[in-house]
């Protein structure tokens, strides 16, 4: 029977407000930019905002009803993820104006990092005492910066991929190649930085629980991740990449760092996988 005082049929309720929401913003967007809709543009940034109150709303409604941030199951993890990417992109935005036009790019992808935690078994469970840890909390804050930041550089390296093979007349108006390849090394900078920060509360949490700093478990890739973006930045650096290949060396980054996070808890059991499935 339905029952609309469950928590979790209002949590998935208004989860789905905010999803209908994001998809209007970003028709507004792609619509705006595309055909040069300055108004079309204002009404998206309202929307994403909109969509982040309301989304915002219901994330701080699971946490006072499970007392523990959404950072338990992999439903609230994605969730949450999504909201705090929009989050930063907007952040990014006001102080790197430069950026803004990748919302064309961020926007849809904000849709499709949100819509697949839906899926998921929304169920609000307690996490144990034992885990509860000042480090787990920072070690899942800086990992969501990081991702956030990882994928603000993925936009960059797309938008430079596609005015480079292509001639669309809309893409003349986003900022240079050289300006996007620029923007593309910057985040992939402060990705590679907090990554590292997330690893290390990480370790110390483990510390806390275990009595070891790491274990063999399948998030070992987490570290070949931040050693993959750490080739990215050498290469950059060091040997002068840029462009095109940069952006599909950066491509190939972004695709194992999303294996790593998202598919290797499914691989044995782990502490990931118990507790974040």
């Amino acid at each position: 029977m339905f029952n609309g005082n469950d928590p979790v049929i209002i949590d998935v309720s208004v989860h789905w407000i905010a999803v209908i929401v994001y998809v209007l913003a970003t028709i507004s967007n792609v619509w705006g930019v595309v055909f040069t809709k300055k108004k079309a543009v204002q009404w998206s940034y309202f929307l994403a905002y909109l969509g982040l109150a309301i989304h915002g709303l219901v994330l701080l409604y699971r946490w006072v009803i499970t007392g523990h941030g959404p950072y338990m199951a992999r439903y609230e993890i994605l969730s949450s993820n999504a909201w705090v990417l929009l989050v930063l992109f907007l952040v990014f935005g006001k102080v790197y104006p430069k950026i803004k036009p990748a919302s064309i790019v961020r926007f849809p992808g904000n849709i499709s990092s949100h819509c697949p935690g839906l899926f998921f078994n929304p169920e609000m469970t307690r996490m144990p005492p034992s885990m509860r840890s000042i480090w787990l909390v920072l070690h899942v804050l800086f990992y969501k910066i990081s991702v956030a930041t990882i994928l603000v550089a993925l936009a960059f390296s797309l938008v430079l991929i596609l005015k480079t093979r292509t001639s669309y007349t809309w893409l003349e108006r986003l900022p240079s190649i050289e300006v996007v390849d620029v923007y593309a090394y910057r985040f992939a900078g402060f990705s590679f930085v907090f990554w590292a920060i997330a690893m290390l509360a990480g370790s110390i949490w483990a510390y806390q629980l275990w009595g070891r700093f790491w274990g063999w478990d399948p998030w070992i890739l987490v570290l070949i991740t931040w050693g993959a973006f750490g080739m990215y930045l050498h290469l950059r650096r060091f040997f002068g990449w840029k462009g095109e290949r940069a952006a599909y060396f950066y491509l190939l980054c972004t695709f194992v760092s999303i294996v790593a996070l998202y598919f290797t808890p499914l691989l044995e059991t782990s502490i990931h996988s118990e507790y974040f499935r």
